[in-house]
């Protein structure tokens, strides 16, 4: 099996879920067999691509299958779109301030997350918050395998249909908790 990484694009304006996982998914070599396996909104784009691509197995992390495991603050920040008013620069310093508080277990390596913050173009996190807040989907294949963090606080539990939980699992649980996670999917894949 392949181990390769879709490289993000800054997706054009306008452009939702469906179509951007449609636009990645043209990095993917189906001519043999494959996985797919994503992460936050990697895990959502996953879960779009499962529809179309037809991997062997689809395995998403820290994410959502469809936007009913979103909590309640998502729906609000659809319903007033405070989002498309502020400039990208803002929503970069708004994430670097208030990631930290959202997820402490960001603070386990400082220096790995800022680096991740830094590292994010503005354009692309205005243009994907605006994606993931007006996601239509509303169901998913079933097929798909989810890990998720009992203490993710992006993503609470308590609104996300998983498979496995890993406890002390945050949103940022594939680098603080590499080790599990990576069992996991090496038992999923196995499956």
């Amino acid at each position: 099996m392949r181990n390769n990484k879709l490289l993000y694009s800054t997706p054009e304006k306008g452009l939702d879920m469906t179509a951007y996982a449609h636009e990645l998914a043209k990095q993917i070599d189906t001519t043999k067999n494959y996985s797919i396996i994503g992460v936050s909104l990697g895990g959502m784009l996953a879960t779009e691509m499962a529809d179309f691509l037809h991997p062997e197995k689809v395995i998403v992390i820290s994410s959502a299958k469809n936007r009913k495991e979103f909590p309640g603050r998502y729906r609000f920040q659809k319903a007033i779109p405070v989002h498309r008013l502020v400039p990208g620069f803002v929503i970069k310093i708004g994430t670097r301030i208030l990631q930290p508080i959202v997820e402490p277990d960001r603070n386990k390596d400082k220096e790995t997350f800022k680096s991740m913050l830094k590292s994010k173009n503005s354009v692309f996190l205005k243009r994907t918050t605006t994606m993931i807040l007006t996601w239509k989907r509303t169901s998913n294949n079933k097929s798909i395998m989810h890990i998720h963090g009992d203490a993710d606080k992006t993503l609470p539990p308590r609104f996300v249909h998983f498979d496995y939980l890993v406890e002390d699992g945050s949103h940022m649980m594939v680098l603080t908790r590499g080790d599990l996670i990576s069992q996991l999917i090496n038992q999923i894949l196995k499956e």
